[in-house]
């Protein structure tokens, strides 16, 4: 009998999240990734519906579809327009994610990894059997997002302090894999540790 095995994935930006979640897909497991499906549901008829009512409908483009830096506009002009978008989208990606992981578990994939850099805010780790955080220390991260996104120490910085620090992630965590040294490193923690689970 196939065990229900339902990864949740997190950690800040630059800690290597990115890594694991290829590793645990290399190893077989199925990989919901809650950003690009955020993105995907930007598009869907409901999901327009509900931010345009929420934010009007300026941020449509010329095509009538959402345009990302109009929403973005309007979404992040204050904290409580931020939180009126994750009100909407968090919904819709639970819903999306929950039928991902019950048909793929039902085809008989070893696990499902759901890999969420909000899985603890939105309430997404309610679906996972077990949680895992990747950490890595500032500086590491800093160096990171600049050679990956090429933006300067300051922008690098901004988008760090946007999320919450190391300890939310690790205290809240079932397992926790160190992401401060080379890829390789990391790729093995994760292999120790899918096969560890599969195990249990």
């Amino acid at each position: 009998m196939n065990k229900r095995i339902v990864i949740g994935l997190t950690g800040p930006t630059g800690a290597g999240k990115s890594t694991a979640a290829a590793e645990f897909a290399r190893l077989g497991a199925r990989v919901v990734d809650c950003d690009r499906l955020g993105r995907e549901l930007l598009g869907s008829p409901e999901c327009v519906r509900l931010l345009c009512e929420a934010y009007g409908d300026g941020i449509l483009g010329p095509d009538g579809n959402i345009s990302r830096p109009r929403l973005a506009e309007r979404a992040f002009s204050s904290p409580g327009a931020s939180a009126r978008l994750n009100e909407i989208t968090h919904p819709l990606i639970r819903r999306e994610m929950d039928a991902r992981i019950a048909r793929w578990l039902g085809e008989g994939a070893p696990a499902v990894v759901v890999d969420a850099a909000l899985l603890f805010e939105s309430g997404a780790d309610a679906s996972c059997t077990v949680t895992v955080a990747v950490s890595a220390p500032d500086e590491v991260r800093l160096r990171r997002i600049m050679a990956r996104d090429g933006v300067t120490r300051e922008q690098a910085q901004a988008r760090m302090r946007a999320q919450k620090d190391a300890a939310f992630y690790t205290e809240r965590a079932g397992y926790c894999l160190d992401g401060s040294g080379e890829a390789e490193g990391l790729r093995e923690q994760t292999r120790a540790l899918y096969r560890r689970l599969l195990e249990e």
